[in-house]
């Protein structure tokens, strides 16, 4: 089924690059269609990153053709028919049509195929199954052109198959819920179900996937109710054992409309061996530790920004009072300001040669201490006079 009047435009499918190789494989006899997210994007009017083309050419033929239009073929995923075409400095992803023989988990066995409906059966939701030629008309085999105004996130067939060929999409559900669907609209029951069957098999998945799926969840600009979903279904607690999703909802509120940080959001969320789990980086670790910890203290906002820069405060403010439930402090953003710009008004040099080694360092802790808990107002001639009452006297 096509779209019909449904067509779609943007610089993406304009490009030289897209429109060079679509024209050189329709040219030699094959097809050649926009797929998955350029055309989910573009639909919806949002940004598009990847193209992906797909074909009923073989990737040795997609090879061929794209070195004849002087472009360079890269096979990145042969096996699995896949070959990236740099046209024109883009990248373009193309794959020839597959059907899947035979899956277990995150592999499969798939066999090439010659018919774009084929291929629209093995993909993961609907509104991921839209394609669109070369000169923008929308191509529909499965019905997401519908699911995609409404909104509405649903599996490709069968829910439970879906989730058993790959327990990846699992998370995906989550995530595409929170980026792409109406939250008014709720939550597919018959998707919902599937994965809460299926949570066992998230076990099968490496960490380093884990991390990178619910970084982009906790980007999108309100994962809450899908969070909320996760932990219905017990997938949240397979992710992040002891994570608790009441937290994230107030502060999505209480951002209002400041750019998201996931990593602000998985502190909300708490959890176990957090790092661990989604194999956080080192510096990401470090982050998360400094902000829950900030959460949990006492320093008022200048003195938090000061320690942490003006984001991170601003982050560790919102999300200690998404925890305990209380408003951020009258000023908070005035005060955020001038502490990420304050500066400590004594040096080491200041109390030297009194001081040296671990007394320097321990009387500079001290001042910077009692400077902090003054809300950065206490003056430098007030800390050196009490360095100096702390001297020990000859």
């Amino acid at each position: 089924m096509t779209g019909g009047t449904v067509t779609l435009h943007g610089d993406w499918l304009d490009h030289p690059g897209t429109q060079g190789l679509m024209a050189a494989l329709e040219s030699a006899g094959h097809q050649a269609l926009a797929v998955g997210g350029c055309v989910r994007n573009a639909l919806l009017g949002a940004p598009v990153a990847d193209v992906d083309i797909a074909t009923d050419a073989r990737p040795d033929r997609v090879t061929d053709l794209a070195g004849t239009a002087g472009f360079r073929a890269v096979p990145t995923g042969v096996d699995h028919g896949t070959v990236t075409v740099i046209a024109h400095g883009r990248p373009l992803e193309v794959t020839t049509f597959r059907r899947d023989v035979e899956t277990f988990g995150r592999h499969a066995t798939v066999a090439f195929a010659d018919d774009v409906a084929q291929d629209a059966a093995r993909r993961d939701f609907t509104m991921n199954a839209l394609y669109a030629d070369r000169r923008g008309r929308v191509i529909d085999p499965l019905g997401g052109l519908a699911d995609l105004q409404a909104r509405r996130l649903r599996f490709v067939g069968d829910p439970d198959q879906r989730v058993a060929e790959d327990y990846l999409r699992i998370l995906r559900f989550f995530r595409f819920h929170a980026w792409y669907a109406d939250p008014a609209g709720g939550i597919d029951a018959a998707g919902l179900a599937a994965c809460a069957a299926g949570a066992g098999g998230l076990d099968q998945l490496s960490r380093e996937r884990l991390g990178h799926e619910m970084r982009r969840l906790l980007a999108a600009p309100d994962p809450a109710p899908a969070v909320a979903a996760m932990a219905q279904a017990g997938v949240l607690a397979r992710v992040l054992p002891g994570a608790d999703p009441a937290a994230l909802a107030p502060l999505v509120h209480l951002e209002d409309g400041a750019p998201p940080d996931w990593r602000v959001r998985l502190a909300a969320l708490g959890g176990q061996d957090v790092a661990d789990r989604l194999r956080l980086s080192r510096a990401e670790a470090a982050a998360l530790d400094r902000l829950t910890r900030a959460a949990q203290d006492g320093d008022g906002p200048a003195a938090l920004a000061w320690r942490l820069g003006a984001d991170q405060a601003a982050g560790a403010l919102r999300l200690r009072a998404a925890l305990t439930g209380s408003p951020l402090p009258p000023g908070w953003q005035d005060e955020v300001a001038r502490g990420s710009t304050a500066v400590f008004p004594v040096t080491a040099a200041d109390l030297m040669p009194a001081l040296q080694g671990p007394d320097l360092g321990a009387a500079l802790a001290a001042l910077q201490r009692h400077w902090l808990d003054s809300g950065l107002t206490a003056p430098r001639a007030d800390l050196l006079a009490r360095a100096r009452a702390g001297f020990p006297r000859p």
